[in-house]
Order: C-alpha cells, then sequence, then structure tokens
C-alpha cells in the first residue's frame, strides 16, 4: 500500500509559509488569460497547413480532452488546495514516488519553456530592434521577470492580470472582426461565404492526426490556476470558479478562433504557415499593419507565459522539497515567496537558452524531445489520482467536494483512454516518435529515483 500524505484543511496546505496575496481578480485572469497560450498563436499554423479545415474538429477533440482533465484536477484542488497541486494529489493518492515523477517532470517542463519563450520573445524584439543581440533581451525578461516573482507574489498577479487582459482583448477584437466579416457586414471586405470549406479533410486522416498532435500541445498552462489557488484569499471558491468557466474558454477561444482562420483564408495559403493564421485573416481583412499587431500579441503571450512558468516552476519546486522530495535549500521561504526556488528556476531557464547558443544540434535538441510529452505524462497521474482520490472523498469527507468530475467514473476513464490515444498516435508518426521516447525515458528514470527515495524512507520509518 502506497502511504499517504496527511489530510490538510481547504485554506491551509503543503505551502503554510506561502502568502495569500492573490485576488478573486488575479485568480480569474489567470485562469482567462492561461488558456490564450502562445502556442495558439505560434503554432496553429502548421496544424492548419496539416489538417485542413478539420483543423476545428482537432481542436475540438483535444479541447473535450483537457476540459475533462481540468475538471479531474478542479475536483481534487478544490478538496485539497496545495501549491503542488497535481503532484501533491499523486502523491496522496498513490505513493510519494509518483509525486515525485509527476512534479520534477512537471519543473523541467516548465523551466525549459521560460527559456524557449524568453528566446521567441527576443527574436520578435530583435525584428523590431536588428542592431541589438538577442540574448541581451533574453538576459532582460529573465531578469524583470525573475525580479517580479522575487518580490511577492502579487506582483505576479498583476503581470498576469494585466497580460491576461491584453491576450482576452486582443483575440476577442479578432473573433468579433472575423464574425463580421463572415456576415459579410464589415466594411470593405466581401464575405467568402464557404469558399474555403469546400475540403474538409484535404490531406486525409493522416492530415487530421498530425492538427490533432499540434492541438493537444497548444493546451498546455492550464494548470497554473490550480496552483496559483493555493496563494489566493479564498483557493476553494477560486478553483471552482476557474474550471467551471474552462469549457466557455476553450469553445470559444481556441475553437472559434481556429473556425475563423480556416473560414476567412484558405487552408494551404503560404502566409497560413509563414506569417502566421491570425495575421494571415487579418490582411485577408484589409486591416493595417496587422503583422506587426500580432507581433504584439505574440510578444504578450510568450511574456505572459515565462511569467506563469516561472511562477509555476518555483511553487511546484518548493512544494516538492515541503514534501521531503528535494534538497531542503530549494525551499527556503522569505517574505512569503519561495526565493531560492524562483532564483534556481530562472537560472534553469537560461541555461536552457545558452546551451542553444552553444548545442543547438544535439544538447538543446536533446532536452526538447525529452519535455516533448511531459503534459501528457502528467495528464495521465491527474486521471489516476482521481480515480483513487474520489472514492476515498466520498466515504471520508464528502464536504470537501466542491467541485466533482462529471460522471465519474466513466468520464474518467473515457480521459485516460484519449490520453493513450494519443500516445499511440505519436508513436505512428516520425516527427513525434522520438519526443515520445525521449519523455518516456525520462519519466521511467525520476519514478525510478522516486520509488528508491520512497523505500528509502520507509525503511528509515519516516
Amino acid at each position: 500500500m502506497p502511504s499517504t500524505t496527511p489530510v490538510e484543511t481547504p485554506t491551509d496546505t503543503d505551502g503554510v509559509s506561502l502568502s495569500h496575496g492573490l485576488k478573486q481578480r488575479h485568480l480569474s485572469m489567470i485562469a482567462l488569460g492561461g488558456v490564450i497560450g502562445a502556442g495558439l498563436f505560434v503554432g496553429s499554423g502548421a496544424g492548419i497547413a496539416a489538417a485542413g479545415p478539420s483543423i476545428v474538429i482537432a481542436y475540438a477533440l483535444s479541447g473535450l480532452l483537457v476540459m475533462l482533465v481540468m475538471r479531474m484536477l478542479g475536483e481534487m484542488s478544490a478538496a485539497y488546495p496545495s501549491s503542488g497541486s497535481f503532484s501533491s494529489h499523486a502523491e496522496r493518492a498513490i505513493g510519494p514516488w509518483a509525486g515525485f515523477t509527476a512534479g520534477w517532470a512537471f519543473w523541467v517542463l516548465l523551466c525549459t519553456a521560460v527559456g524557449l519563450e524568453g528566446i521567441g520573445a527576443a527574436q520578435i524584439v530583435h525584428g523590431w530592434l536588428p542592431g541589438t543581440p538577442e540574448w541581451a533581451w533574453v538576459a532582460l525578461f529573465m531578469v524583470v521577470f525573475c525580479g517580479t516573482n522575487l518580490a511577492a507574489v502579487k506582483n505576479f498577479g498583476e503581470f498576469e492580470f494585466w497580460f491576461a487582459a491584453l491576450k482576452v482583448g486582443a483575440i476577442s477584437l479578432f473573433l468579433v472582426l472575423g464574425v463580421l466579416a463572415l456576415a459579410g457586414v464589415l466594411p470593405g471586405t466581401d464575405s467568402p461565404g464557404g469558399s474555403n470549406l469546400t475540403e474538409l479533410l484535404p490531406n486525409g486522416g493522416e492530415g487530421l492526426v498530425i492538427g490533432l498532435l499540434a492541438s493537444v500541445f497548444a493546451y498546455g498552462g492550464l494548470e497554473t490556476v490550480t496552483i496559483a489557488a493555493a496563494e489566493s484569499q479564498d483557493p476553494v471558491r477560486g478553483v471552482a470558479r476557474a474550471v467551471r468557466t474552462a469549457m466557455w474558454r476553450i469553445a470559444l477561444f481556441y475553437v472559434g478562433s481556429m473556425a475563423v482562420v480556416v473560414a476567412l483564408v484558405p487552408w494551404d495559403s503560404p502566409q497560413v504557415v509563414e506569417d502566421g493564421p491570425y495575421v494571415a485573416a487579418l490582411d485577408r481583412l484589409g486591416i493595417p499593419g496587422a503583422g506587426q499587431l500580432m507581433n504584439v500579441v505574440v510578444l504578450v503571450a510568450l511574456l505572459s507565459a515565462m511569467n506563469a512558468n516561472i511562477y509555476g516552476a518555483s511553487r511546484i519546486g518548493y512544494s516538492l522539497v515541503e514534501r521531503g522530495q528535494g534538497p531542503a535549500w530549494l525551499g527556503r521561504v522569505s517574505g512569503g515567496v519561495p526565493r531560492v526556488a524562483v532564483l534556481v528556476s530562472s537560472v534553469f531557464g537560461f541555461l536552457c537558452v545558452l546551451l542553444s547558443y552553444w548545442r543547438p544540434d544535439d544538447v538543446f535538441a536533446w532536452l526538447l524531445n525529452m519535455i516533448g510529452a511531459v503534459i501528457l505524462v502528467v495528464w495521465i497521474f491527474i486521471a489516476v489520482s482521481q480515480l483513487r482520490l474520489r472514492r476515498r472523498l466520498e466515504r471520508e469527507t464528502p464536504e470537501r467536494l466542491a467541485v466533482r468530475m462529471w460522471a465519474f467514473p466513466w468520464l474518467t476513464w473515457v480521459a485516460l483512454a484519449g490520453m493513450v490515444t494519443v500516445f499511440v498516435l505519436m508513436a505512428r508518426e516520425p516527427d513525434t516518435r522520438v519526443q515520445l521516447y525521449s519523455t518516456g525515458a525520462m519519466t521511467l528514470a525520476l519514478a525510478a529515483v522516486g520509488y528508491a527515495w520512497q523505500r528509502t524512507r520507509t525503511r528509515a520509518g519516516r
């Protein structure tokens, strides 16, 4: 039988020394803006080129899977608010080795993503100011967001509030203009009608599979709100509200915007990949300066992701240390902030940037492949944890079920089947197969270390 952690009260978690500086407006906007990630703006063009109009189906299918994952995670996070989120839940439901594996794998993912987002943001600014070195912009962004996360959690909340507001405003304006154009009521624009939607699967089922895989990984970042909830003034209400609105947010921002893009622009237009689908759509509408306008939005999305990932990595790392699954010095807290964890997470991210310059073809490529399927591993831990914890909650503390998974346990099993299907599809595609195997190797290595650590603690009677 795996050992379990003591049950916390809903407002007192493993992060007892962290502050509760996030307000409800912060949490609401983090939940709203967290849906609009850099992957939506940057990576969706390749998916459209592969899947054609069926990219809408791909985003809808992967969106349904993400909704189920968020509902499961919301149920557990409302019952057990924790800065460790799914890592804490996996430890409680499965055993310490599971919390160790999920937590450290996600920490590596977030820290590497910080570096990737810094590189992307620096490339945009370098395009505006070509005489400046990209590495200097990356360093500047790292210093800014490391500094804001070091100061106080409310600083992270304020940055994310305004970043999210800009992203939501931009994508909402895009949707309004697109719908007006399709309806034929936007001045100076003729509606294409359904002329761009005549061929649903131009590249057959294989194109849909590629689009599906691209869409799954575009949803990364939604987990941050359950991590942040532990430092909010009302964790249970915050998680419940965020999870309950996840469905319409995913449907509107992801599926809705993809539908508008493929209706406005031919799926095989070179501009969709070269300039991005949103720039292509805005150009189709005759919006002046569309490219630069979207570059600003993408820059905001990348900076928002950097800020959120430094925060998420530091809290996951802190939670692991608090549970005895990492070096004690990493968990030091001052002023309600795990400042050492913030620094280490930022330094790891900057190291990834340096690797992209020093060893782009081997070490950096290996690192990217290693994190390629981590989010799916995390989702599987979430589903298995929810299957086990739900029964325990119903039996011991049913009053904690402020959020309930729909049609339990059937939809949890459906979600697990969906995750296994994605793994199988990744194994079929040459471009994603190496990511699957690399992530699998890292996961097995972490699980072995975690299990050995768990056995050592058990023998020591801890």
